[in-house]
């Protein structure tokens, strides 16, 4: 039998790209290898190469394929090609870091080399790294909300877009949310641009007070959460194009306004997107030519400020900001007066790299408190995704404020119970107490 290439390599404009491994299996589902993912970002490039050429990226890798656990890399591979450019980034830690610079199909290949299933480019050029140029609306659903509710919001951000002289670019994510993406003029800073990603977001909650919602703590919120720290320095998204590392090879696909109402996020995929792209080409081809102003997205930032309404609450890794409200959730809070602080009653059922193997904790937790789980409403399932130094893990959790006390389940030993954090933070507490 013959043996498998170890690699094989590619000529992209005249530059020599290395694929190794290249029959790795990274979907098994699917059946997608690491070769077939580097084709299917070589058949959209253009449409990919819109979305992140000259902006620094960071790379999300996935070095042992989709159903495998990531690690971010902010800083650029030390072994790299002379052609592949770099730009020095400084984050909201003091911290800094030399990121990638993708801008030909060639470098695009390179970094999916490495195992970047997604792409995560920063807001920025490579020529202003202080002043956005891309304001990001991520439609995130919570729990339970069907797909219809995403589309109903993803239509009252176009309407209040329109109404504010700005043009807006719908996708798919590629999960169970929609981004918006927004061109603007390269006039205001990170949070500035933020400031106007708060207003937006309260704005379309009042909109749509029974759809939206705008509350950065989980235990307030219901139906589809705006995400507006996307736009908060050192976050990313990902962008058009983009793979998900879901079991059928899903892509974030940009979308014709015209076609968020009968889309199906479930039809675009690695294997349909090809030729979805041959066929129609990328709805957000002429995205550049539309840089707005967030003038009067800041006048309702304005108004909202002299309405009572203070800065939202900001990533925990961030310092506090001047004008934040306190950085607890609302449950923990001690009001003015000191009354005794409501704590809501919550557990935790599972911890994982693994989101699936998280979600199939949560249905044996269901299974084994079927009385306490059938008393649960959507908003008392927490999934939160959680990023630590380098990785990323699904921890689940249960408010059973909706079960009553005396039938209410004790905290177990979460199951799965796989936190990738919790030895270093034990390591860290036993140095604090040295």
């Amino acid at each position: 039998m013959a043996k498998e290439p170890a690699s094989k390599l590619l000529l992209l404009d005249g530059r020599e790209v290395q694929i190794t491994n290249p029959d790795k299996l990274y979907f098994s589902q699917a059946r997608v290898t690491k070769l077939d993912l580097v084709n299917y970002y070589l058949s959209v490039a253009p449409g990919a190469l819109n979305g992140i050429q000259d902006r620094p990226i960071v790379l999300k890798r996935f070095v042992n394929g989709a159903e495998a656990e990531a690690f971010y890399q902010k800083r650029a591979p030390e072994k790299r090609p002379d052609w592949l450019r770099t730009v020095t980034l400084s984050f909201p830690s003091g911290r800094t870091a030399e990121e990638i610079v993708v801008d030909d199909p060639a470098g695009l290949a390179w970094i999916v080399n490495l195992g970047c299933i997604e792409l995560h480019p920063h807001p920025v050029r490579s020529a202003d790294l202080d002043h956005p140029d891309e304001l990001r609306i991520d439609l995130d659903p919570i729990p339970g909300v069907g797909w219809d509710d995403v589309r109903r919001v993803a239509l009252e951000v176009q309407a209040l877009l329109n109404e504010l002289g700005l043009r807006g670019w719908p996708k798919t994510s590629g999960s169970p949310g929609m981004h918006v993406n927004v061109r603007i003029e390269p006039r205001w800073t990170f949070t500035e641009v933020r400031r106007a990603a708060v207003a937006l977001s309260r704005a379309v909650e009042r909109r749509a007070p029974s759809l939206a919602s705008s509350k950065w703590w989980k235990e307030e919120r219901h139906g589809v959460f705006l995400d507006y720290n996307q736009n908060a320095k050192d976050r990313t998204t990902c962008s058009a194009y983009s793979v998900r590392p879901l079991p059928d090879a899903r892509v974030s696909t940009p979308l014709h306004w015209s076609e968020v109402m009968e889309c199906d996020a479930a039809d675009f995929t690695i294997l349909t997107v090809p030729g979805l792209f041959a066929r129609m080409g990328n709805p957000h081809a002429g995205m550049d030519t539309f840089a707005g102003s967030l003038e009067k997205l800041l006048e309702l930032a304005d108004k909202d400020e002299a309405a009572g309404l203070g800065d939202a609450p900001w990533p925990p890794h961030f310092r506090k900001m001047k004008g934040e409200a306190p950085r607890v959730m609302p449950s923990r809070a001690k009001s003015a007066a000191k009354k005794p602080r409501l704590k809501m009653p919550l557990i935790v059922v599972a911890n994982s790299p693994d989101k699936a193997a998280a979600l199939a904790g949560l249905e044996r937790w269901k299974k084994k408190h079927a009385e306490a789980a059938g008393l649960l409403t959507i908003d008392d399932v927490l999934i939160d995704s959680m990023r630590g130094r380098s990785s990323t893990w699904t921890r689940i959790r249960i408010n059973l404020r909706h079960v009553p006390e005396e039938q209410r389940p004790t905290q177990e030993t979460p199951d799965p119970d796989d936190d990738p954090t919790r030895e270093w933070r034990e390591s860290q507490k036993r140095r604090s107490e040295k």
